[in-house]
């Protein structure tokens, strides 16, 4: 069933003639015929929540799973069919809200995308809401969710366009249409000035802006927003988005709204996708010295360097925005699930950005929209969208692994971290090196040891050197839901080679033999066999991965030796016994009666 929200048939009129002319761009424009006829509301009248969440919270990554996708009916005929064929795509994936000015726009909405046959019966909802602008990205609702996985937030900042009061209010009346909290940064001293176009996350505490962020919240900025130091706008993403490294780069020249949606792209939690121009043409300089600086100063969550994949920045009849072509970006586009939305241009260089999208996103949908009719307006794409995550994430975070040298691994470990609000009741890794063959499956067991990231750990079984191994993970939570990452699988997936280096030296292999007797009470034997002498550690662990005791730290000797655990000494219950080498990690339940 359709949720209308009705607003004052009084601005029909003004949304009528509205459209017959482009929307504004995303710079600052004089008052145009909406904002001349628009109720003056105050920036922050219709807002939420001023504090900030009163639990960690972390800000979604964009490619997480979503319920909806946000879009504002505004512009001119080619700008709508822009929206359109979004439409087309995303409907596909998921809900697809379209909020839109007035009832009347409503109705010419409905005519519109009937008339180029969307079905709009379809995962398609329309609201009616007050909003000036088409760029939705900007000003609307950022998603975050409380402890990691409980519960869906939004976050709205203060928006930096101060001639579009309602866009600054819509954020408000989508959470509202949702059922979903609303905490906003309006009341000093935690007035924070921000837009959507300027701002990714990895989904697990990092973000990147560029520095615009920095002037728009300096003394005397024209918002009325309280002056903040760096520091001061750190600890306000930290405390409304989760956000503990706040990656800032340079503003570029010729990108005249300063957005890094223009020119790069978040595709995984270590991996970015930056455009490229051809050496010294427009801001190709400032983004290579922007990209070193990003390389030599920060990690992944991971703590690995990030991954990077190159994608041109098109030109237009050979033309870059040094001489005053458009600032054409493939980057600018958001994913929908299981499908990407890419801004496409010409086909010459439509093909090789299809390519590069298709090959660093295996599985994925990518669906190319011609975004020639905007570009101008300094956006496309992820300018005109705003994802909704879903409410209940089952988030499964995994980095891909490198290629595995079976001279020194005996099987392939798999670390991941699986969270849902109900737990998570079962977890899976298939995989295969025949992508046209069936998928094999092992366990993905819970594994609560010392770790800081990791939860579940698994081993996929040795294969043929030479060989690629394709893989993907599912998890199914305590509710019942049941997700895959990649989001793709099993179309999608991950993928390592496989070696073998040549040695002289046989590899130092431990093995953790069953341990007796087992449940036990009192005195337990834990026999461990070593090839060859080497340092490692046995410890063992309850069952919520607390260190209980350290049973032997030190040099484990060739053969068996057994090492002995007082299991009178610990309460009933179930543990873990690790043994833990510089090669490998072994683990063993043992019950205490």
């Amino acid at each position: 069933m359709l949720r209308i929200l009705l607003l004052p048939l009084l601005l029909g009129f003004n949304q009528l003639k509205a459209q017959s002319n482009p929307d504004p761009a995303r710079f600052p424009y004089p008052l145009d015929e909406i904002q001349l006829t628009a109720p003056k509301e105050a920036p922050g009248s219709l807002f939420g929540i001023t504090d900030p969440p009163s639990v960690p919270v972390r800000a979604m990554g964009e490619w997480e799973e979503l319920q909806a996708l946000l879009i504002s009916w505004q512009g001119s005929s080619s700008w709508l069919q822009i929206l359109t064929e979004i439409v087309r795509a995303a409907q596909k994936e998921c809900r697809v809200i379209i909020c839109c000015n007035t009832s009347f726009t409503e109705n010419s909405a409905r005519n519109f995308l009937t008339s180029r046959n969307v079905d709009i019966a379809n995962n398609v909802e329309f609201l009616v809401v007050p909003n000036n602008s088409i760029w939705i990205r900007d000003y609307g609702p950022n998603c975050v969710y409380a402890n990691g996985t409980d519960s869906l937030y939004f976050v709205d900042w203060r928006y930096n366009r101060t001639t579009r009061p309602q866009d600054d209010t819509l954020a408000n009346k989508v959470a509202q249409y949702l059922s979903v909290p609303l905490y906003t940064t309006t009341t000093a001293p935690n007035d924070l000035v921000h837009t959507g176009g300027n701002f990714m996350s990895d989904g697990l505490g990092t973000a990147f802006s560029s520095r615009l962020i920095l002037s728009e919240n300096q003394p005397g900025n024209p918002y009325g927003a309280s002056a903040k130091t760096e520091a001061e706008i750190d600890a306000i993403m930290y405390d409304y988005m989760g956000i503990h490294q706040f990656i800032k780069m340079d503003k570029l020249p010729y990108d005249v709204i300063h957005h890094i949606d223009m020119h790069m792209k978040l595709l995984d939690e270590e991996t970015l996708l930056v455009g490229k121009y051809p050496d010294g043409i427009a801001d190709g300089p400032q983004i290579e010295a922007n990209l070193q600086y990003v390389l030599s100063n920060f990690k992944s969550a991971f703590g690995t360097p990030y991954k990077v994949i190159r994608i041109p920045m098109p030109p237009k009849f050979g033309y870059y925005p040094n001489n005053g072509a458009d600032y054409r970006t493939f980057s600018n586009a958001v994913f929908v699930n299981k499908t990407v939305l890419v801004p496409f241009y010409e086909l010459q260089y439509d093909t090789t950005a299809q390519r590069i999208w298709e090959e660093a996103l295996p599985g994925y949908n990518i669906v190319g929209i011609d975004c020639n009719a905007i570009i101008g307006s300094l956006g496309a794409i992820h300018c005109i969208t705003k994802e909704i995550g879903v409410s209940d994430p089952l988030h499964i975070v995994h980095q891909e692994l490198p290629c595995m040298d079976n001279a020194q691994y005996l099987q392939y470990p798999v670390w991941a971290n699986l969270e849902h609000r109900s737990g998570v009741a079962s977890a899976r890794i298939y995989f295969t090196t025949d992508l046209n063959s069936t998928w094999e499956s092992v366990d993905l067991p819970f594994y609560p040891m010392d770790d800081t990231l990791w939860s579940h750990r698994g081993f996929i079984p040795k294969q043929p050197a030479g060989s690629t191994v394709y893989y993907y993970i599912e998890a199914t939570s305590g509710s019942g839901k049941t997700i895959t990452r990649p989001l793709t699988a099993p179309a999608g997936y991950w993928q390592f080679c496989v070696t073998e280096s040549v040695s002289t030296t046989e590899t130092v292999q431990a093995e953790l033999a069953p341990i007796y007797p087992n449940p036990t009470a009192a005195m337990t034997v834990i026999p461990v066999t070593s090839s060859d002498g080497l340092e490692g550690s046995i410890r063992l662990f309850n069952a919520i991965g607390q260190l209980q005791q350290t049973v032997y730290r030190g040099e484990i000797p060739a053969g068996t030796t057994n090492y002995f655990l007082d299991a009178s000494r610990f309460p009933s219950g179930a543990y873990w016994v690790e043994l833990r080498t510089e090669k490998e990690t072994l683990v063993q339940q043992l019950v205490i009666r």
